[in-house]
């Protein structure tokens, strides 16, 4: 029978810009025990014997209707509908005592007085009435509508009393020293007196009234059926959920009866028209300009340019990790090389060193997370107009090195990373190797002394700044691979050729397209591609032709050549 039933009674979270007083809920109950279904079977025989007058329903009291064992209501949000029990307590004016007792007694006699109310076992309390703010627990649990039976939780308890403690709250003492401000060790019960959600919540409660017939309007008979919250920022907070096409949720009342009663609950709000849609999507992209607008005129357009023809080069770096290596306590050291036709400012620093970092065991490897930030910021500029060469980007070269208890250290390893040519992000991981020198000597002093071989000149990582020849031969030259370093890289680049670009309209890849020197290499680049495309639409118009015409075209093309 668990098949047949909806289980999952947990709440559910709903985000929505429309009013929440457009919130419409279908909630329909049925009785579905074997008092109900007995009455159905002898209802049908008694409509099957009708004529030969076999059988009298004359012992089927109310509870031969079917209205009676079935009940829907569609319900707004914040919308009143009284209980039996309301009815008879507000008809007398006697027993109203607020302003809101008096206007539930007004609205208890025009009921009165007219057709009627439109329920029967469905009822609500809103938000305003005393008895949501003290519905006992028992009795939002008194139902097997929830399939595990929990406690309210903690934080349901201290959301329960927030109202209450805002209008409890003083000023902070003025004696109270500065210094005890922040509690550096707080105890649990700090913690949980304190850390509490200050959210104010409008909550409305939908019950019903599962008595027997005849007998409705009795307290202990109620239960709560489902429950709405919101914060007034757009959140709706639905328990249970909706139940979008699932089988209904259970409910089982208690007592000596035990009767069991289906719950469907649905949202029938009115969807928004084509017009009123498209007018709201213009009303928000209409406040979106303005709001541009604003925040043009508060950030203005006086940005700092850099002059004509030169390019301005940012980065926000960060030395995130290194493994692979051999020692422990690891620390960085890195700096910046600029190539020619490339400037700095002059309080630019361009070099710098890490923390000193252990290692930290992830699978195999021993890694070191640094997470260390710098930032470099540079500027080309070609020394002549008519310079087509393609530049230079700066280079960081670094070196990784270890700290033993000794404060002795030993260089772990040498790298470089060249700065990318594309603006945007870019994670990149460079490896590293150091120099070996042959020998067990070498091995036991690096153990015990500490110390290694090294670089003269850092650059010779790559190619050094002083070589001017064709061939760089590292012939001899002894080394071993260590481990490698992540970088994360943010580039920034800016010129005015940049700005000109987007005036014309025009799309530009590669910042050596941006600067006026070097339009030379994008010319030569589009020829090559009209050409390829030539060329490939020769090739396809050949496959078309006859072999025949094809033979004759190569005959004649040799015999020309001859």
């Amino acid at each position: 029978m668990t098949d047949c039933w909806n289980t999952d009674t947990g709440e559910a979270v709903y985000r929505s810009r429309d009013a929440i007083k457009n919130l419409k809920i279908k909630v329909r109950i049925e009785r579905v025990t074997s008092t109900s279904a007995l009455t159905q079977h002898l209802q049908q025989q008694f409509l099957s014997r009708q004529d030969r007058g076999a059988i009298e329903l004359e012992t089927l009291s109310s509870q031969g209707q079917t209205g009676d064992n079935e009940e829907e209501l569609v319900v707004g949000w914040q919308e009143k509908f009284f209980s039996q029990y309301e009815m008879e307590l507000f008809q007398n004016e006697a027993a109203c005592q607020t302003p809101l007792d008096r206007q539930y007694h007004t609205e208890v006699k025009a009921l009165n007085r007219g057709k009627g109310r439109r329920n029967c076992r469905i009822f609500t309390y809103t938000d305003h009435d005393r008895y949501t703010s003290c519905l006992p627990v028992h009795q939002l649990h008194a139902t097997d509508i929830f399939t595990t039976k929990s406690n309210p939780t903690f934080l349901a308890e201290r959301m329960a009393s927030v109202r209450h403690r805002r209008q409890e709250r003083r000023t902070m003492d003025s004696s109270v020293p500065k210094s005890k401000i922040i509690n550096w060790e707080p105890t649990e019960e700090f913690v949980r007196n304190r850390h509490v959600v200050n959210n104010v919540m409008q909550t409305m409660h939908i019950m019903g009234d599962l008595g027997a017939s005849g007998r409705l309007g009795q307290k202990e008979n109620e239960c709560l059926l489902a429950t709405i919250k919101t914060d007034g920022c757009g959140t709706v907070i639905v328990k249970p959920d909706f139940n979008k096409g699932k089988e209904p949720y259970r409910i089982v009342t208690e007592g000596e009866r035990r009767e069991v009663w289906r719950l469907t609950v649905e949202n029938v709000s009115a969807c928004m028209k084509p017009e009123d849609k498209v007018r709201e999507q213009n009303m928000y992209k209409d406040l979106y300009i303005r709001h541009k607008e604003y925040l043009n005129s508060l950030v203005g357009q006086d940005f700092e340019m850099p002059p004509l023809g030169i390019l301005r080069y940012m980065t926000n770096g960060e030395i995130v990790s290194a493994q692979g290596f051999e020692y422990d306590n690891l620390y960085i050291h890195f700096f910046m090389e600029l190539p020619n036709n490339w400037s700095s400012r002059p309080f630019q620093s361009m070099s710098g060193v890490t923390q000193t970092c252990r290692t930290k065991t992830l699978g195999k490897e021993n890694v070191a997370f640094f997470s260390y930030p710098f930032h470099f910021e540079a500027f080309y500029m070609t020394e002549k107009e008519s310079d087509h060469s393609v530049p230079q980007w700066p280079v960081l070269y670094f070196k990784v090195l270890s700290l033993d208890s000794w404060q002795r250290y030993r260089t772990e390893g040498y790298g470089y990373l060249l700065f990318p040519a594309m603006p945007g992000k870019h994670t990149m991981t460079c490896h590293t190797w150091r120099p070996l020198q042959m020998g067990t000597v070498s091995a036991l002093r690096r153990f015990f002394i500490g110390g290694s071989p090294e670089l003269e000149d850092h650059s010779y990582v790559r190619i050094p700044g002083t070589f001017k020849g064709e061939r760089l031969s590292r012939f001899g030259f002894c080394t071993e691979t260590t481990g490698s370093v992540t970088f994360n890289l943010n580039c920034i680049q800016q010129a005015r050729a940049f700005v000109d670009t987007a005036m014309l309209k025009k799309r530009r890849q590669r910042v050596f397209d941006q600067l006026g020197g070097f339009s030379q290499q994008g010319a030569v680049c589009t020829i090559l591609e009209a050409f390829q495309r030539a060329r490939k639409k020769m090739q396809e118009a050949r496959k078309s032709l006859p072999q025949d015409l094809i033979s004759s075209a190569s005959q004649l093309q040799i015999e020309s050549s001859a």
